[in-house]
């Protein structure tokens, strides 16, 4: 039977002091490179947004907050001027759409593609 620790008749070399140094001395270099590379890396690619998902993530609900109540405000106040006056179904889809409107002027402003309702050109 075979020696399962015998490699096919080669003789096995036993790492020695200069294989150890050899290896550690690689083993610099290799982390003088990585370090070297990744300082380039990071001062030649630009900054990415500074924001973190989750500050986009509170972004996203405050703008849907901003076109759901605009619609919910025009369906409460459909509703009343029909129960108030008779005019059903009318007074809703009027509402309704205003209140759509309103939702997207309020959703564009707060994402800053329209100028604010406050905006005062005497400054």
């Amino acid at each position: 039977m075979a020696d399962p620790h015998e490699r096919n008749g080669e003789n096995e070399r036993k790492p020695g002091s200069a294989d150890d140094a050899d290896l550690s001395a690689r083993l610099k270099s290799l982390d003088a490179r990585i370090s070297q590379a990744s300082a380039h890396r990071a001062e030649s690619e630009p900054r990415a947004r500074p924001t973190s998902d989750s500050s986009a993530l509170g972004q996203a609900f405050r703008l849907s907050a901003e076109f759901v109540a605009g619609v919910a405000a025009g369906g409460i106040l459909g509703w009343i001027v029909d129960r108030l006056f008779g005019t059903s179904p009318w007074g809703l889809i009027v509402c309704l759409i205003l209140g759509f409107c309103a939702g997207m002027l309020n959703l564009m402003r707060a994402a800053g593609m329209v100028k604010s309702a406050r905006y005062d050109d005497k400054r």
